[in-house]
């Protein structure tokens, strides 16, 4: 197998992994603000993602590291056209990190409730961005037989995309809902599992009507795995939404987290050997063979991945394994 290939997969699996662990950091940080009654119960809900969201937000840099070594020239056309886009990103997740310390640091009321504010939206405009960048990548950019970007921000924006940013934040919403029912006890397990079935109707409407509009809008579903892996998506989401009424929770967000895995595969799918489409000439589209890096590049990054990668798999794992337990006021410091 080529080395272009490989790192294809390589950046799409970083991503599929980001997707499902960031998710459900980012579906917590929009449900605290709303789930919690008081400063203790909200105190529980960071508590259950608090030893881990750092480290999932570190999948998303070694994609995009990844990225940059690999498709040099993917990342500096990604990079110019979604500059704003990214800003605004980057902005949401400093404010996000700095909420989760500066909480604690004065006990009154609204300095906690501001904070819990900005957690929320450290967390929305992420998830919102991230479903808009996706469905643009499949749907084409202004992109220029330099391999430049031509349009501005908004040309960012269509009813597609916006469906895209939409889905993604409820899809994410309901799976952090899943993921704390999980890390919660008492009274507050059942407020939970409400809260995801209600988000679980909205997040089922606008997955669907993502599904529509990119069999309308891309040519996705050209790819065999791709049409296969999306309706999966759908089937196994669908079945989440059924295992929460069941009070199966941990089957109900393994199969939400599957559903996200099968979004990621399928969009990654409809895109090969595209990483960028030209929504002005398919030819000028940026593709594995004409913005990857030199093939010694390549190999000698193969060489760390075959290392490092592992070690990094194993570690979180083991993080994960360390903070299984559920969280409860008295694992509260005072």
């Amino acid at each position: 197998m080529e080395l272009t290939i490989i790192w294809f997969v390589l950046v799409g699996v970083l991503f599929t992994g980001f997707f499902f662990l960031e998710g459900f950091d980012y579906g917590v940080g929009m449900l605290l603000p709303f789930l919690g009654k008081n400063d203790v119960e909200r105190r529980i809900i960071i508590n259950s993602i608090g030893p881990v969201w750092d480290g999932n937000e570190v999948w998303m840099l070694t994609a995009g590291g990844a990225l940059f070594a690999a498709f040099p020239h993917v990342y500096a056309t990604m990079f110019s056209g979604f500059y704003l886009a990214l800003f605004l990103m980057l902005m949401a997740l400093i404010v996000r990190a700095v909420s989760f310390e500066f909480r604690s640091k004065d006990q009154s009321p609204v300095w906690r409730s501001i904070w819990d504010w900005m957690i929320f939206i450290g967390s929305a405009v992420p998830a919102l961005l991230w479903g808009v960048a996706v469905t643009n990548l499949i749907k084409g950019l202004p992109i220029n037989e330099k391999m430049q970007y031509v349009g501005t921000f908004f040309d960012l924006l269509s009813p597609y995309t916006l469906v895209g940013g939409v889905a993604f934040l409820l899809v994410f919403l309901f799976h952090g809902a899943l993921f704390l029912t999980l890390k919660v006890e008492g009274e507050l397990i059942e407020r939970v599992r409400q809260v995801a079935a209600k988000v679980g109707i909205g997040a089922a409407i606008a997955f669907l009507a993502l599904v529509g509009l990119t069999y309308i809008n891309t040519d996705l579903f050209k790819s065999s795995l791709a049409g296969i892996a999306l309706w999966g998506a759908v089937v196994v989401f669908v079945l989440s939404y059924a295992l929460t009424w069941s009070w199966k929770f941990g089957w109900a967000f393994a199969m939400s987290g599957l559903a996200i895995v099968f979004t990621t595969i399928a969009f990654f799918s409809g895109l090969f050997p595209r990483l960028m489409v030209s929504s002005l000439n398919p030819n000028w589209s940026l593709t594995i063979y004409n913005a990857a890096s030199s093939a010694y590049t390549l190999k000698i990054m193969t060489f760390a991945a075959v290392v490092l990668v592992p070690i990094v798999l194993v570690y979180q794992g083991y993080t994960y394994w360390m903070f299984r337990k559920r969280v409860s006021a008295k694992h509260l410091e005072y």
